[in-house]
């Protein structure tokens, strides 16, 4: 994203530093927007750093219908100030910490949708707060117990992490458990717990001791057995059912689709006999 400093890490992990009190750093708009409404943003139809199009807006989603003239994206599809603003904003409130397309999900950088978008100050700002706040969310984020920077782990099966910041500091590498948050003990890499006293392996107990899933749409309720939380197959992190509707489940961290009662994609699946003909 750019946003924020970041150091990339030899083994499992990106370090970033001092996100606590991180001032991001924006690029500087130089152009100002004309408005034809004291609430609208619009291009500057002379602004020669904007490719202009005479075609619908292609980012107003909502069909607002807004006056600015209509430019385009890196991507080739067209958008004004104000339906980029909205359609960017709704994907954050979404969850999302990048950008894309509306027509074609080709990415965006901050940096783009801070230029076309003609956000302002506090705009931006806000995009970025919640860009790390769904960031965080979206990965495994948690700080160092050494130097207390925020360290993303890359490896969802390893515990051992690097810390970069409190690795550059001594001779050798500073690694912590992601489970207990003490300095490593132990061979390593290991998915299950480290060697410190009272390390354990609360997920693997979490999957271990859950209830059953009671499914409550029509054509699940027949399926019984089916633990309550579930493992995602690609990333491992931890997804629970609604109990409602289909079978499959999106996982958060890395929005691959799968079963989640046979826990294999919906690309790879084949409908096993015993479950007959069930959506």
């Amino acid at each position: 994203m750019g946003s924020w400093n970041s150091t990339a890490a030899e083994t499992n992990t990106t370090t970033i530093q001092n996100t606590s009190t991180v001032t991001p750093t924006r690029t500087h708009i130089t152009r100002t927007p004309t408005t034809h409404a004291a609430e609208e943003k619009c291009y500057d139809p002379s602004d020669p750093d904007l490719e202009f199009v005479d075609r619908e807006d292609e980012m107003d989603v909502l069909c607002v219908g807004y006056k600015s003239p209509r430019a385009l994206m890196s991507c080739g599809h067209s958008a004004t100030p104000m339906s980029l603003t909205s359609y960017c904003r709704r994907l954050l409130e979404e969850g999302s910490s990048t950008f894309v397309c509306a027509v074609c999900d080709e990415k965006w950088s901050f940096q783009e949708v801070q230029k076309m978008a003609l956000l302002s100050p506090q705009e931006a700002g806000d995009f970025e707060k919640m860009m790390w706040k769904n960031y965080q969310k979206e990965f495994e984020v948690k700080s160092c117990p050494g130097c207390k920077s925020s360290v993303l782990r890359t490896n969802p099966n390893d515990l051992s992490v690097k810390c970069s910041v409190c690795s550059a500091g001594r001779d050798g590498s500073f690694i912590f458990c992601w489970q207990c948050l003490r300095e490593w003990r132990g061979p390593a890499p290991r998915a299950d717990c480290c060697d410190n006293e009272g390390c354990n392996t609360t997920r693997l107990d979490t999957l271990k001791n859950c209830p059953d899933i009671v499914f409550q749409s029509k054509q699940l309720a027949k399926i019984t057995g089916c633990p309550s939380v579930r493992a995602c197959p690609t990333c491992g992190v931890l997804v629970e059912h609604n109990t409602s509707g289909c079978k499959y489940v999106d996982c958060d961290r890395c929005k691959v689709k799968f079963c989640f009662i046979c826990l294999k994609s919906e690309k790879n699946y084949k409908l096993p006999s015993l479950l007959g003909d069930m959506p």
